[in-house]
């Protein structure tokens, strides 16, 4: 057994906007998931590869589990859901407090259900006093018999190291599932398209984000530089118009603010071109929900 690595999948399960993005772009220790204030960021299953001597850890990010009001808040919910079934470790992502609410309860029950250890990572331990984590600890451990219980910040990075070293001891020794140069089996024109996507949730009033579906039509390479054509989709008119802000300004803004991700990613120059177009209800519509990369298929 020596000589043999360990291998496995690991999922990050959580309420919207707990830091789970953040957290496994920290673990991997470069960006691939898109972070933003706003519940609901993540929409896809966004798998990442981490490789060391120890082994391999393939990470599921999943979407935020939340009450759902449309076909794409369904996929969402059912991207996170089925991952329960596929891995070797899921990890509960939550916030330190004492109050356990009916988004909580409703995890406890998927993950109840789990055959998988299940972890509890408290995430924004920066965020309150140390003696205060005990209880916060103790209401969680009291629903649910973990393998695991580790406090970390995903912001600072603070206990992460132990998270892996955890993780590592828990994953069965096996081959690997990627070679190891591989970081993510995400598409470079979807990972370009969730950039973009970040900088006009980052940038926008809170009603139009989640309305908010980003494609890459175009990405040409021409020696040096690469053309890239983006469309950004929302569902109403008057989105349309703040999107594209005064003068153009806002959208010069989120091209301005996308570039230079893309350029890093692309390790070349590019120019992006943004057009902003309305597709009434998209959220709802089957075909238009698969033709924006929601498959319930992949899910």
């Amino acid at each position: 057994m020596d000589n043999m690595k360990k291998s496995g999948y690991v999922t990050f399960i959580g309420r919207p906007n707990v830091g789970k993005s953040t957290l496994m772009n920290r673990l991997i220790g470069q960006k691939i998931a898109i972070t933003s204030n706003k519940p609901q960021t993540t929409r896809n299953k966004i798998q990442t590869v981490y490789t060391d001597d120890r082994g391999q850890i393939v990470f599921l990010d999943t979407p935020g589990i939340h009450k759902s009001h449309n076909k794409l808040g369904d996929y969402m919910v059912n991207a996170a859901k089925s991952t329960l079934s596929e891995v070797d470790i899921a990890i509960w992502l939550v916030e330190p407090t004492d109050y356990i609410g009916a988004g909580e309860k409703h995890i406890i029950e998927l993950l109840k259900k789990a055959k998988c250890p299940v972890f509890l990572a408290v995430n924004k331990i920066d965020t309150v006093k140390k003696e205060e984590l005990l209880p916060f600890i103790d209401t969680y451990r009291r629903e649910l018999d973990f393998a695991e219980v580790i406090p970390v910040s995903a912001k600072r990075g603070d206990n992460c190291d132990e998270l892996m070293n955890e993780i590592f001891k828990y994953l069965p020794y096996g081959e690997m599932y990627f070679d190891e140069d591989t970081v993510t089996d995400q598409p470079i024109r979807q990972i370009a398209a969730e950039i973009i996507r970040e900088k006009a949730l980052r940038l926008l009033s809170d009603e139009i984000p989640h309305g908010i579906a980003v494609t890459i039509e175009q990405m040409k390479n021409r020696g040096n530089i690469y053309d890239v054509d983006a469309n950004i989709y929302c569902e109403k008119d008057s989105h349309k118009g703040i999107i594209i802000g005064k003068g153009g300004a806002m959208l010069k803004k989120i091209g301005s603010q996308a570039r230079p991700e893309i350029e890093e990613m692309l390790e070349a120059k590019i120019n992006l071109q943004l057009w902003v177009k309305v597709k009434k209800d998209w959220r709802d519509s089957d075909f238009l929900l698969k033709n924006f990369g929601y498959n319930e298929e992949d899910s």
